[in-house]
């Protein structure tokens, strides 16, 4: 259902406000770049820090402004069930064309658990739903056999693996089938995952580069791989230098190198200082062909 390049969208902060004007100006910078789809309110943009207010702001203008033009997956996961339920209901009527579920942090249930919770939200809205599984995060990974069981939920249609494990993204798709959604969750492992039958990625890096990621994977679906290689090993300083602190700290800071929006954070995040920050702009004047100029932005 879900396929090829989704931005996990930043949030833009100005005075402490979400900046309304700078996330239209990023909606269609996304859009111009040719990307497929939008998530925003997922980690990168920052949801552990906004309250439901901003949440509906930002989902409901990133809907407004994409006008239909790509489809628009919102973060409405939480540890809650009861939450995760109301902000999907939410996203619903704001006109989201899909929901992102993250796994449950900190409270780590049981695969039963994990089961009954996703369950429990697919039965209370007619969205289509993305298992986002980040045991990095999360502290509990969704097992392939576990996966298996919510594949047969209709509107559980596919699974952000952001588990670091190709042989889990692999298990998945074999127990999951083709018409389950595979969608990387580290730009990193955008190829590796798309040679096994991934379908896209929801990703970080395409912020700043959305054409050339959108090339990218458009070149493996086409099963183009020698081009989609290349491009793969064209982007992997940027990939690795939006690594070098806690997503979204680096790319925040690049993309207000790039004038997309300031870098204002919501502590606990920090923009980037020091040599982070140096090696960072660094990496942007060394991959200023793969970026866009000020009189694009």
């Amino acid at each position: 259902m879900f396929s090829g390049t989704f931005t996990a969208l930043i949030t833009p902060f100005r005075n402490g406000e979400v900046d309304v004007d700078a996330l239209e100006n990023l909606v269609e910078f996304q859009i111009e770049g040719g990307v497929s789809g939008l998530v925003p309110c997922g980690t990168t943009g920052e949801s552990p820090t906004m309250s439901e207010d901003e949440d509906r702001t930002v989902i409901s203008t990133v809907v407004r402004v994409s006008n239909g033009r790509v489809p628009v997956v919102a973060g409405t996961g939480s540890n809650s069930t009861d939450m995760a339920i109301k902000y999907t209901k939410m996203a619903e009527e704001v006109g989201a064309d899909g929901s992102l579920q993250v796994v449950p942090y900190y409270n780590k249930p049981t695969q039963d658990g994990l089961f009954a919770h996703f369950a429990t939200i697919a039965e209370n809205t007619n969205l289509p739903l993305v298992i986002y599984d980040i045991p990095g995060r999360s502290g509990v990974a969704v097992s392939p056999a576990t996966m298996a069981r919510l594949a047969e939920i209709p509107n559980v249609v596919g699974v952000k693996d952001a588990t670091l494990s190709m042989s889990n993204a692999a298990e998945v798709k074999r127990l999951c089938g083709e018409d389950f959604d595979l969608i990387s969750g580290n730009d990193f492992e955008t190829l590796p995952i798309l040679s096994l039958g991934g379908s896209g990625v929801i990703a970080v890096a395409s912020n700043i580069a959305p054409s050339v990621y959108s090339e990218m994977v458009s070149a493996a679906l086409n099963g183009d791989f020698i081009r989609a290689r290349e491009l793969h090993y064209e982007l992997l300083p940027l990939f690795n230098a939006l690594s070098a602190e806690t997503n979204p700290i680096p790319v925040k800071t690049a993309a207000s190198l790039l004038g997309l929006c300031s870098d204002e954070m919501r502590l606990p995040m920090q923009p980037m200082s020091g040599d982070n920050l140096r090696k960072l702009e660094d990496s942007l004047e060394r991959l200023g062909h793969l970026l866009p100029t000020p009189e694009e932005v």
